[in-house]
């Protein structure tokens, strides 16, 4: 088959989108299938190379949430040309980060071919994730260009999203809550097709170790007797770390052998810190705007605990990137996360609640035996259901339906 994936990101834009698009182009290609990657221009950096997998890039209209409409408008001009050259089977667009609106998707199914709208989540679910953290004394929630864009015109994208559920012949939701959010929100047609697949992580890249890395947990001054904690992700206001720095000061305060390292680019930087010091715990935190792939692997598998206090997420990548590394994951119970994290890989905290959270914390790092034993059984559990050569199979299924 050949496969058309629209998606606003693709490496070297690595968000949890671009992420997913390109472990399935392969795990696809690898199957023999060609894919073509229709996806926004101007990125920094090489484009990665997988061989059967070609990139197209088009322009687009450098305002937030605007790019949508603009990228989308390209992609699907490029889309055609495209399958006049090459015939295309299946268009996959990966929502919501490209709009449609009806007359598109009529245009593409009459046109080119069968479409699968993967939904990454949805623009009123970032929004009420957004109005979450305002309500939780976050930073910055209205500081943010991209955020304030969100909490304005979710409305009206919202539009977008309910044109793909009617115009895609199949969506393909990345988490029951998702499904759910879209049910609830969207009130989709009584025929809606919508199959759950949820993502899965780079299994080769994210792996345990037997020995620890004593020069990584150094270079974050922790040695073999500090509880060393790690956040990852963008550092925005629905992220939750204002709220885990004041969680992580209730964990100092029972453990003050402990360390947190937050890994993520963003505008907050200096906010966190400065709350840090505020707390008395500047000591014990470091923030790091970005890191290469290795060490940030490295870190995975040689952290103690990764906590995920997100407000929102459509599924929520980091967990299971934690969990194939072989460390225990604490995250809210809400939303997706209870559909990777349970008991048995790590615990859920009460969202929004500092004391559950760092209850959770302290909890975990009490036992470093059963640490262990979580660890271990998170990295069996994303094995078993959590790959892309799993969700391969499923969309290679979806994409022979369609036809």
């Amino acid at each position: 088959m050949h496969i058309a994936m629209l998606s606003a990101e693709y490496p070297p834009r690595w968000g949890g989108m671009g992420s997913t698009v390109f472990h399935l182009s392969a795990a696809l290609a690898a199957r023999g299938h060609k894919i073509t990657v229709i996806t926004r221009s101007g990125s920094k950096g090489e484009v990665p190379v997988l061989a059967g997998v070609d990139i197209i890039e088009v322009g687009w209209l450098k305002l937030p949430m605007e790019f949508t409409r603009s990228y989308g408008k390209r992609a699907l001009k490029a889309l055609k040309k495209l399958n006049s050259s090459s015939s295309v089977d299946v268009v996959h667009l990966h929502c919501p980060m490209i709009s449609w609106n009806e007359k598109q998707f009529i245009d593409c199914r009459k046109n080119v071919a069968p479409i699968v709208s993967s939904l990454h989540g949805s623009w009123l679910g970032e929004r009420d994730g957004l109005r979450t953290a305002a309500s939780m004394k976050e930073a910055a929630v209205w500081a943010n260009p991209n955020d304030l864009a969100i909490l304005l015109t979710a409305g009206r994208y919202a539009g977008f999203e309910g044109d793909a559920l009617v115009g895609s012949d199949v969506c393909v939701a990345n988490s029951v809550a998702t499904k759910q959010d879209f049910l609830d929100r969207y009130s989709p047609p009584e025929d809606w097709d919508c199959e759950v697949v949820h993502w899965g992580v780079d299994t080769k890249m994210f792996v345990p170790t037997e020995n620890e890395n004593v020069e990584i947990r150094e270079r974050f001054g922790a040695d073999v007797d500090t509880n060393l904690l790690l956040a990852v992700g963008r550092l925005a206001a629905r992220k939750g770390y204002g709220s885990l720095i004041d969680a992580f000061s209730r964990v100092y305060e029972e453990l003050p052998n402990s360390k947190l390292v937050i890994v993520g680019r963003g505008h907050l930087k200096s906010r966190l810190l400065r709350k840090a010091k505020k707390l008395g715990i500047l000591h014990a935190v470091q923030i790091e705007s970005s890191m290469d792939f290795s060490d940030l692997a490295a870190l995975y598998r040689n952290a103690d605990l990764v906590v995920y206090p997100s407000y929102y997420e459509g599924q929520g990548l980091i967990p299971l990137e934690a969990m194939a590394s072989g460390t225990p994951v604490v995250t809210v119970d809400h939303g997706p996360l209870p559909e990777m994290v349970d008991e048995t890989v790590g615990s859920l905290f009460k969202m929004g609640n500092i004391s559950s959270m760092a209850d959770s914390i302290i909890a975990e790092l009490s036992n470093h035996t059963t640490l262990k034993e979580k660890g271990m059984k998170g990295r069996a559990r994303v094995e078993e259901r959590f790959t892309f050569e799993h969700d391969a199979d499923h969309f290679i299924s979806i994409y022979m339906r369609v036809q």
